[in-house]
Protein backbone atom coordinates (compact mmCIF):
# COMPACT_ATOMS: atom_id res chain seq x y z
CA UNK A 1 0.00 0.00 0.00
CA UNK A 2 1.19 3.45 -0.89
CA UNK A 3 2.76 5.37 1.97
CA UNK A 4 1.74 9.00 1.55
CA UNK A 5 3.22 11.72 3.74
CA UNK A 6 0.65 14.42 4.47
CA UNK A 7 2.67 17.45 5.51
CA UNK A 8 1.54 19.07 8.75
CA UNK A 9 2.52 22.71 9.19
CA UNK A 10 -0.50 24.00 11.13
CA UNK A 11 -2.28 25.30 8.04
CA UNK A 12 -5.46 23.26 7.81
CA UNK A 13 -7.57 20.33 8.96
CA UNK A 14 -5.95 17.20 7.57
CA UNK A 15 -8.50 14.60 8.69
CA UNK A 16 -10.78 14.71 5.63
CA UNK A 17 -7.88 14.44 3.17
CA UNK A 18 -6.45 11.47 5.04
CA UNK A 19 -9.85 9.78 5.14
CA UNK A 20 -10.14 10.13 1.37
CA UNK A 21 -6.67 8.65 0.87
CA UNK A 22 -7.47 5.74 3.20
CA UNK A 23 -10.72 5.03 1.36
CA UNK A 24 -8.70 4.85 -1.86
CA UNK A 25 -6.32 2.29 -0.40
CA UNK A 26 -3.49 4.61 0.56
CA UNK A 27 -1.67 4.78 3.87
CA UNK A 28 -1.46 8.46 4.84
CA UNK A 29 0.81 9.64 7.62
CA UNK A 30 0.45 13.16 8.99
CA UNK A 31 3.97 14.37 9.64
CA UNK A 32 6.37 17.26 9.91
CA UNK A 33 9.40 14.96 10.03
CA UNK A 34 11.72 15.41 7.03
CA UNK A 35 12.86 11.77 7.32
CA UNK A 36 9.29 10.50 6.98
CA UNK A 37 8.69 12.83 4.01
CA UNK A 38 11.86 11.68 2.27
CA UNK A 39 10.95 8.01 2.75
CA UNK A 40 7.35 8.33 1.51
CA UNK A 41 6.08 6.89 -1.77
CA UNK A 42 4.00 10.03 -2.34
CA UNK A 43 3.69 13.43 -0.71
CA UNK A 44 0.63 15.62 -0.21
CA UNK A 45 0.89 19.29 0.76
CA UNK A 46 -2.49 20.63 1.87
CA UNK A 47 -3.23 24.07 3.24
CA UNK A 48 -5.76 26.76 4.00
CA UNK A 49 -5.07 30.32 5.06
CA UNK A 50 -2.59 32.99 4.04
CA UNK A 51 0.58 32.78 1.95
CA UNK A 52 3.08 34.36 4.38
CA UNK A 53 2.22 32.28 7.47
CA UNK A 54 2.35 29.12 5.37
CA UNK A 55 5.89 29.81 4.17
CA UNK A 56 6.95 30.87 7.67
CA UNK A 57 5.57 27.69 9.23
CA UNK A 58 7.32 25.51 6.64
CA UNK A 59 10.58 27.34 7.24
CA UNK A 60 10.31 27.11 11.04
CA UNK A 61 9.90 23.35 10.76
CA UNK A 62 12.75 22.98 8.25
CA UNK A 63 10.38 21.57 5.64
CA UNK A 64 11.18 23.68 2.60
CA UNK A 65 14.26 21.76 1.50
CA UNK A 66 12.66 18.32 2.05
CA UNK A 67 9.72 19.39 -0.14
CA UNK A 68 12.07 20.59 -2.86
CA UNK A 69 14.07 17.38 -2.62
CA UNK A 70 11.16 14.96 -3.01
CA UNK A 71 9.95 16.97 -6.00
CA UNK A 72 13.43 16.87 -7.54
CA UNK A 73 13.59 13.11 -6.86
CA UNK A 74 10.44 12.51 -8.90
CA UNK A 75 8.21 11.45 -6.01
CA UNK A 76 4.49 11.87 -6.86
CA UNK A 77 3.44 15.14 -5.26
CA UNK A 78 -0.01 16.66 -4.80
CA UNK A 79 -0.62 20.20 -3.55
CA UNK A 80 -4.07 21.34 -2.41
CA UNK A 81 -5.30 24.96 -2.25
CA UNK A 82 -2.58 26.88 -0.37
CA UNK A 83 -0.34 23.90 -1.13
CA UNK A 84 -0.62 24.91 -4.79
CA UNK A 85 0.01 28.61 -4.26
CA UNK A 86 3.21 28.34 -2.23
CA UNK A 87 4.86 26.30 -5.00
CA UNK A 88 5.22 29.60 -6.92
CA UNK A 89 7.66 32.47 -6.50
CA UNK A 90 5.57 35.11 -4.75
CA UNK A 91 2.08 36.29 -3.94
CA UNK A 92 0.18 39.56 -3.91
CA UNK A 93 -1.15 38.58 -0.49
CA UNK A 94 2.15 38.99 1.37
CA UNK A 95 5.87 39.67 1.39
CA UNK A 96 7.37 36.20 1.74
CA UNK A 97 8.99 34.41 -1.20
CA UNK A 98 7.31 31.18 -2.17
CA UNK A 99 9.11 27.90 -2.75
CA UNK A 100 9.86 28.85 -6.35
CA UNK A 101 9.26 25.37 -7.76
CA UNK A 102 7.51 27.11 -10.65
CA UNK A 103 7.94 30.65 -11.96
CA UNK A 104 4.87 32.78 -11.54
CA UNK A 105 2.85 34.75 -9.04
CA UNK A 106 -0.22 34.32 -6.89
CA UNK A 107 -2.76 37.05 -7.75
CA UNK A 108 -6.00 38.29 -6.25
CA UNK A 109 -9.21 38.19 -8.23
CA UNK A 110 -9.94 41.61 -9.70
CA UNK A 111 -13.09 43.29 -8.42
CA UNK A 112 -15.93 43.56 -10.90
CA UNK A 113 -19.66 44.29 -10.57
CA UNK A 114 -21.56 41.42 -8.99
CA UNK A 115 -18.46 39.32 -8.36
CA UNK A 116 -18.13 37.66 -4.98
CA UNK A 117 -14.63 37.54 -3.47
CA UNK A 118 -13.67 35.14 -2.04
CA UNK A 119 -14.72 32.70 -4.72
CA UNK A 120 -16.58 30.23 -2.54
CA UNK A 121 -18.62 27.23 -3.63
CA UNK A 122 -18.93 24.88 -6.58
CA UNK A 123 -17.45 25.60 -9.98
CA UNK A 124 -16.85 23.62 -13.13
CA UNK A 125 -13.38 22.65 -14.32
CA UNK A 126 -12.24 23.02 -17.91
CA UNK A 127 -9.36 20.64 -18.56
CA UNK A 128 -6.40 22.09 -20.47
CA UNK A 129 -4.36 18.91 -19.95
CA UNK A 130 -7.14 16.32 -20.29
CA UNK A 131 -4.75 13.35 -20.27
CA UNK A 132 -3.43 14.03 -16.74
CA UNK A 133 -3.97 10.87 -14.69
CA UNK A 134 -5.46 12.91 -11.84
CA UNK A 135 -8.54 13.45 -14.06
CA UNK A 136 -9.19 9.76 -14.78
CA UNK A 137 -12.88 8.83 -14.43
CA UNK A 138 -13.92 12.36 -13.43
CA UNK A 139 -15.88 12.88 -16.64
CA UNK A 140 -15.90 16.10 -18.64
CA UNK A 141 -16.01 19.41 -16.78
CA UNK A 142 -16.58 18.07 -13.24
CA UNK A 143 -17.91 20.29 -10.46
CA UNK A 144 -15.53 20.82 -7.52
CA UNK A 145 -15.51 23.01 -4.40
CA UNK A 146 -13.46 26.20 -4.00
CA UNK A 147 -12.72 28.66 -1.20
CA UNK A 148 -10.15 31.27 -2.27
CA UNK A 149 -9.51 34.92 -3.05
CA UNK A 150 -6.19 34.29 -4.84
CA UNK A 151 -5.15 32.13 -7.77
CA UNK A 152 -1.86 31.12 -9.36
CA UNK A 153 -0.66 32.80 -12.55
CA UNK A 154 2.09 30.56 -13.96
CA UNK A 155 4.76 32.18 -16.12
CA UNK A 156 4.59 29.03 -18.28
CA UNK A 157 0.94 28.54 -19.18
CA UNK A 158 1.60 25.00 -20.44
CA UNK A 159 1.73 23.68 -16.86
CA UNK A 160 -1.91 24.70 -16.33
CA UNK A 161 -3.96 21.49 -16.21
CA UNK A 162 -7.42 22.99 -15.63
CA UNK A 163 -9.09 26.38 -15.46
CA UNK A 164 -12.26 27.87 -14.01
CA UNK A 165 -14.19 31.02 -14.84
CA UNK A 166 -15.36 33.32 -12.03
CA UNK A 167 -17.21 36.34 -13.31
CA UNK A 168 -15.36 37.37 -16.45
CA UNK A 169 -12.01 36.01 -15.19
CA UNK A 170 -10.68 32.66 -16.35
CA UNK A 171 -7.86 31.49 -14.09
CA UNK A 172 -5.72 28.45 -13.35
CA UNK A 173 -7.46 25.89 -11.15
CA UNK A 174 -4.81 23.15 -11.34
CA UNK A 175 -1.31 22.54 -12.60
CA UNK A 176 0.54 19.41 -13.68
CA UNK A 177 4.20 19.03 -14.61
CA UNK A 178 6.07 15.73 -14.48
CA UNK A 179 5.58 14.33 -10.94
CA UNK A 180 3.96 17.47 -9.53
CA UNK A 181 0.22 18.06 -9.53
CA UNK A 182 -1.59 20.70 -7.54
CA UNK A 183 -5.17 21.94 -7.36
CA UNK A 184 -6.77 25.14 -6.10
CA UNK A 185 -10.01 23.42 -5.10
CA UNK A 186 -10.59 21.09 -2.16
CA UNK A 187 -10.94 17.42 -3.22
CA UNK A 188 -11.97 16.47 0.32
CA UNK A 189 -15.01 18.79 -0.02
CA UNK A 190 -15.79 17.92 -3.63
CA UNK A 191 -18.01 14.87 -3.15
CA UNK A 192 -17.52 11.95 -5.55
CA UNK A 193 -15.28 13.89 -7.95
CA UNK A 194 -12.91 14.76 -5.13
CA UNK A 195 -12.79 11.22 -3.80
CA UNK A 196 -12.07 9.96 -7.32
CA UNK A 197 -9.22 12.45 -7.65
CA UNK A 198 -7.65 11.28 -4.38
CA UNK A 199 -8.08 7.70 -5.54
CA UNK A 200 -6.32 8.59 -8.80
CA UNK A 201 -3.42 10.04 -6.81
CA UNK A 202 -3.14 6.86 -4.72
CA UNK A 203 -3.13 4.77 -7.90
CA UNK A 204 -0.44 7.00 -9.38
CA UNK A 205 1.69 6.58 -6.25
CA UNK A 206 1.19 2.81 -6.36
CA UNK A 207 2.20 2.70 -10.03
CA UNK A 208 5.30 4.77 -9.38
CA UNK A 209 6.17 2.54 -6.46
CA UNK A 210 6.03 -0.54 -8.69
CA UNK A 211 8.23 1.11 -11.31
CA UNK A 212 10.82 2.12 -8.71
CA UNK A 213 10.91 -1.32 -7.10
Amino acid sequence: MARIAVIDYDMGNLHSVCKGLENAGGTPEITDDPKVINAADGVLLPGVGAFDPAVQHLRSRNLIEPIKQVIADGVPFLGICLGLQILFESGEEGEEAGLGIFPGKVRRFKSEPGLTIPHMGWNQLTFTQPSVSLWDNLGDNPWVYFVHSYYVDPADSTITAATITHGSQTVTAAIAYQNVMAVQFHPEKSSLAGLQLLSNFVQLVNSSQKVIT
